[in-house]
């Protein structure tokens, strides 16, 4: 059993009694050789339950006015939920938005990680498979969890989705990089309405802010995380551990923050490994059948891993003067993981555990080594007068991020081969600048409103992958010789302008554009064939074409408000989606999954529509939408179990493709509303409908899987969007210091496929509905101490979305305040 060098973790384990190892690979295995070391050369608490007004809808007048209104909003539990959103406030943005306060989250969130903090907001939903998951996506109503680059999540100023890709695993946005504790407030934008963002924004924006202190204050808090586990031949009990610290201050102008999260965990199996045929000269092995009802044998883990992430972060700003403010942060990402797969076979002639020959076992027998950098910078204003300014940019670096494994098992089927292979990303980077500007030509809360920018990015992208004479003992660059490569560039240059003109009071109409010019250039790609040993028999190289395109997104919003209660909206705006680098140019197979890029994709032309009554109270509100939206171009991948013709072995293989014409209409309707019935109950539902449908597809040339006959993906339901989703829930604050929630999450059936013959559910790779129910109990016990109780998935529901996901897991927390 592994030393835990939290004291956390060993005295929540003994408390529940946790007998079972937590060594991820099972006592019963067949001994592998140690893992490996990479050789790299290259504000003041209240208790009073006192509900405060929303915050004003006019901006505040000093920077130092702004952070105050803040953290007024961060204290009431209610109402700086139900507010316009800053940014919404200060752009005069169209859309309709969600928000939820640090408060908020406090009292109702398991918190381990910052993209828990949105698992209970309408339409939602966030794929993190377990805690420190680096690869958990963003899914809006009408987009899926391999959707990462159609929603833009930010950190203040820094933009953490990760735009080289649109999948859900290397192209994941960065949430780690953000403390969860240092979260002011998270407010999501619906659709893509504002010209200001550009047509990543088809799924919405997510604004995630930290908190800026205005004077000293300092924290610690530790989360422990239990969750036994019992699947297939998997049986053990998984725990891992948060701590957590920041300390900041305001000094005069000046203010700084530090924070720091350090994650070590031990993870449910992400993966399983599977066979068309059970191995020769072993027994064990579980019939299973796949998402389309093929035989998918299940002979063993994936990726069973052992994570230890680090990040840290400092923000620094400081007020000029009374209305202008600049900043400055610095994040740094570390995570060091482990993976060693379980077999369960066995040999028919020895007894002993074996690998049988799957090759696919060495894909999960790895270390990964990762160093991100993050910085950010921006100066603004907030004269409230005629003119005020907006510049900020930002940069990404992965400055270490390498993995190595062996290349296959051998033929004893005891071990792994000596050769491997070594997978690099680091040198990926990229960079974003804004400057944008307000123009008020009659003053502030006048009848013309017109903000205006210029935008500018840069992404590279940089994915070798190298053999190796000795796998867990290599340099960074192997032997030398390359198994494959992808590499490439994008650029985007954007001007953008938007009017909210007040007709007359009541009446509002928003009028945009954004004029985009994209690039793609440098592709190049290196692919190799070799031998079940890793022996490279041949090599080509292909230089691929340049892409550009210019485009032109107009966008319109008319808004009514009857009275100070009520409001009617309608949005429409269209939007480009460019293809990203890797989506374009990256052929690779990581963890056992191999993808292949399309580097003649077009860029999505999206349309999109949403009409909506809301109705406001001080501490709560009503709303019903109803949208539309249009897609023609659509890029979507596709993941599938091929079989390895000689050894049976079966390898999920991605491709992309442009689908011609995709339409997704729905109703979403969502109600949050406190003191119910009694004081102190809040109780919060929404409900999502979506009836998506392909609508043309004539590159389609596929065949269903059990007949072997061609079939149609026209008519089919668009893969990855589920037809319902529904949240519901109450938080009982019963007490100043005492508050219980109890939360639910139902999400119906998604495909994954085109043509919608992933019929199968409830096995490893499908895509299932699920139902989950949790539960959190947070006390005060003094203004410097609160503690959590809760449990995620409370009635253990067992579900798949592709991946395994977790199941009833034990939350403890302590958080001393200084």
């Amino acid at each position: 059993m592994p030393v835990r060098r939290s004291v956390g973790v060993a005295a929540l384990a003994a408390s529940v009694g946790i007998s079972a190892s937590l060594n991820a690979q099972p006592a019963n295995q067949p001994e592998v050789k140690p893992l490996p070391q990479i050789n790299v050369t290259a504000a003041k608490r209240t208790h009073a339950r006192k509900l405060r007004q929303p915050a004003p809808v006019t901006a505040p007048a000093t920077a130092a006015a702004a952070a105050a209104a803040d953290a007024e909003a961060a204290a009431s539990p209610v109402a700086g939920a139900v507010g316009t959103p800053p940014i919404s406030q200060r752009f005069s943005l169209p859309q309709s938005s969600y928000s939820i306060t640090a408060r908020q989250i406090e009292q109702t969130i398991n918190l381990k990680d910052p993209e828990d903090a949105v698992k209970y907001l309408p339409s939602l939903f966030v794929r993190k498979r377990n805690d420190g998951d680096n690869q958990a996506v963003l899914a809006t109503r009408t987009w899926g969890l391999n959707s990462s680059a159609r929603t833009l999540i930010y950190e203040d100023d820094l933009l953490i989705s990760a735009l080289i890709g649109n999948n859900n695993s290397g192209a994941s946005p960065h949430w780690n990089l953000i403390a969860p504790d240092a979260i002011a407030r998270i407010d999501f934008l619906n659709g893509p309405y504002a010209a200001m963002y550009p047509g990543n924004s088809i799924g919405g924006v997510l604004l995630i802010t930290t908190k800026m202190p205005d004077k000293f204050v300092a924290d610690i808090k530790e989360t422990v995380s239990v969750m036994p586990w019992h699947q297939y031949g998997t049986k053990n009990t998984y725990v891992d551990s948060v701590t957590a610290a920041t300390i900041g201050d305001r000094i005069g102008a000046f203010s700084w923050l530090v924070s720091a999260n350090f994650l070590d965990g031990f993870m449910q199996p992400l993966t399983y490994t599977t066979s068309a045929t059970p191995p020769a000269g072993t027994r064990g092995t579980i019939p299973a059948l796949n998402k389309q009802g093929l035989v998918a044998d299940v002979v063993g883990t994936g990726a069973l891993t052992h994570t230890q992430q680090t990040s840290a972060n400092l923000k620094l700003a400081y007020d000029f003067d009374n209305s202008i403010r600049g900043s400055y942060s610095l994040g740094v990402w570390n995570n060091l993981q482990t993976s060693n797969p379980q077999t369960y076979l066995q040999s028919t002639a020895t007894g002993l555990p074996t690998f049988g020959g799957v090759s696919s076992f060495a894909n999960n027998l790895y270390v990964c080594k990762e160093t991100h950098l993050s910085t950010a910078v921006s100066l603004r204003s907030d004269t409230r007068g005629v003119y005020d300014f907006d510049l900020s940019a930002s940069t990404y670096n992965y400055l270490q991020d390498i993995m190595v494994n062996p290349y296959t098992v051998t033929p004893t089927g005891v071990g792994f081969s000596n050769n491997g292979k070594v997978t690099r990303n680091d040198g990926t980077n990229w960079q974003n600048g804004d400057a944008k500007g307000i123009w008020r030509p009659t003053g502030l809360d006048g009848a013309h409103e017109v903000s205006f920018g210029v935008h500018g990015d840069r992404y590279f992208f940089d994915n070798p992958t190298y053999a190796s004479s000795i796998w867990n003992v290599t340099p960074a660059t192997g032997t030398g010789q390359l198994y494959s490569e992808g590499l490439g560039e994008t650029r985007t240059g954007a001007l953008w302008a938007q009017d909210a003109w007040k007709i007359v009071p009541t009446v509002k109409l928003t009028l945009g554009g954004r004029l985009e010019n994209w690039r793609a250039f440098d592709g190049f790609n290196l692919n190799t064939t070799a031998t079940a040993a890793g022996v490279i028999t041949s090599t080509s190289t292909v230089n691929q074409p340049g892409q550009r395109a210019t485009t032109f997104s107009p966008k319109a919003s008319l808004s009514y408000d009857p009275n100070k209660d009520w409001n009617v909206t309608a949005n429409f705006g269209e939007a480009y989606r460019f293809p990203t680098v890797t989506e374009l140019y990256q052929n690779i197979s990581v963890n056992g999954i191999a993808t292949f890029a399309n580097p003649n994709l077009a860029p999505e032309q999206d349309f999109n529509g949403e009409v909506y009554v809301e109705r406001k109270w001080i501490d709560g509100r009503v709303r019903l939408t109803a949208f539309a939206e249009r897609t023609n171009n659509a890029i979507i991948s596709q993941t599938n179990l091929a079989t390895n013709p000689v050894t049976g072995a079966q390898v999920p293989t991605t491709t992309i493709g442009n689908v011609a014409a995709i339409r997704m209409d729905g109703i979403e309707a969502s109600a949050d509303k406190d003191n119910v019935w009694i004081k102190g109950l809040q109780l919060f539902a929404s409900v999502t409908y979506v009836d998506s449908r392909i609508l043309s597809d004539p590159t389609w040339a596929g065949t269903n899987p059990l007949t072997g006959l061609p079939d149609s993906a026209v008519g089919k339901r668009v893969p990855y969007v589920p037809d319902w989703r529904a949240k519901f829930g109450f938080t009982y604050r019963w007490y100043d210091n005492w508050s219980w929630t109890v939360a639910a999450r139902y999400s119906g059936k998604q495909y994954s496929t085109l043509d919608n013959t992933d019929i199968i559910s409830h096995v490893y790779g499908a895509f299932d509905n699920y139902f989950v129910l949790d539960t959190k109990l947070h006390y005060e016990a003094t203004k410097n101490f609160s503690f959590d109780f809760g449990i995620d998935n409370l009635f253990n529901e067992q579900y798949f979305l592709f991946h395994p996901f977790p199941g009833r897991t034990y939350v403890l927390a302590a958080k001393a305040r200084f």
